[in-house]
């Protein structure tokens, strides 16, 4: 699966009309998910129908990014003030929607077919008697996917299903961010070997957001309580120039030679596109896939200052939001 050039949380809806298993659902999925638990198909379709101007909405203060960018904008300052104005409303949209097939009022099918407006992903709950009907439903491009409900390992089955769908690159925002990049820094993204060596290194460091650009080149990232790293990125070929600019700098002859050699990078775009004075510093480098090493790596912080900060975070975002209390 190639890496996606923006990620962030989406929200979990689960619609049933059995009370218990409804409960039982809201207990065992992962508790930093923004999950909301619905037992009316009614009350489920009018919330997912306010969400398709919200999430054009959004989109549109992306592709303004994007706009700003071309007429000369830098693009790290611009993403950072969009977290920050944002706030958390982003983190409420919902990627996944969960619906029991039988339920007595309207079927679960009913319920996908009012929601051709909104985009996210659809998982269908079946019990043994509706399988085939889930079968026809599928090869029809109406779910992504059904679990019977019956099922031993339901927890697991259905939690992987849905963070699977939670991790996929949205096409939207696929589509604006690759404006950034340029053939040959896509064609790097685009190998196997180090898409899943970026995406392993997000997991690691627990990023619950990131967007990958080209100017610099890099991953701007959040973590849960609203913090902010850099991971710069730099493929082989601009080692020597990245050294020379060290020299410039008046850096040692050691730490420029650790930098030819792709030992070490330093955050002078970074700092030129926060519009500090500070002298760019070295940190620790590695090549993210060796034989050969074509893309090297490191990871910088960026200042508090700079950064959304704790109460516009994911973290508060879940123990503000997150209780899953039924609503009928």
């Amino acid at each position: 699966m190639p890496l996606a050039l923006y990620r962030r949380p989406g929200g979990v809806i689960f619609l049933d009309d059995d009370r218990d298993y409804l409960e039982m659902l809201g207990e065992v999925m992962p508790p930093d998910w923004y999950a909301r638990l619905f037992l009316r198909p009614a009350a489920c379709i009018e919330l997912l129908l306010q969400e398709p101007p919200r999430r054009e909405a959004d989109a549109w203060a992306q592709q303004e990014i994007i706009n700003r960018w071309r007429e000369g904008a830098a693009l790290i300052p611009q993403i950072l003030r969009y977290w920050r104005e944002d706030g958390t409303a982003r983190f409420a949209l919902t990627r996944v929607c969960v619906v029991d097939y039988s339920m007595p009022a309207m079927s679960g099918l009913r319920v996908l077919s009012e929601l051709s407006d909104w985009s996210g992903s659809r998982i269908l709950l079946t019990g043994r008697a509706d399988e085939q009907l889930a079968v026809s439903a599928f090869n029809r491009g109406l779910i992504e996917q059904f679990i019977p409900k019956q099922s031993t390992d339901i927890r697991l089955r259905l939690s992987d299903a849905i963070q699977s769908m939670r991790q996929l690159p949205d096409a939207r925002h696929e589509q604006i961010w690759r404006a950034t990049l340029s053939q040959t820094q896509h064609a790097l993204l685009r190998d196997p070997a180090i898409a899943q060596a970026l995406e392993n290194l997000i997991l690691r460091q627990g990023w619950i957001e990131h967007v990958v650009i080209g100017a610099p080149f890099g991953v701007l990232a959040l973590d849960p309580k609203g913090g902010v790293s850099w991971l710069q990125l730099e493929p082989a070929g601009n080692l020597p120039e990245l050294a020379d600019m060290a020299a410039s700098q008046g850096w040692d002859a050691a730490t420029v030679q650790d930098i030819r050699a792709g030992k070490k990078l330093i955050d002078l775009e970074l700092q030129l596109a926060l519009g500090l004075r500070n002298k760019a510093q070295p940190r620790q480098a590695y090549a993210l896939v060796e034989n050969p090493a074509r893309l090297y790596t490191a990871l910088f912080t960026v200042h508090d200052d700079h950064s959304p900060g704790f109460m516009r975070s994911y973290e508060r975002f879940i123990a503000t939001h997150g209780e899953r209390k039924l609503q009928d």
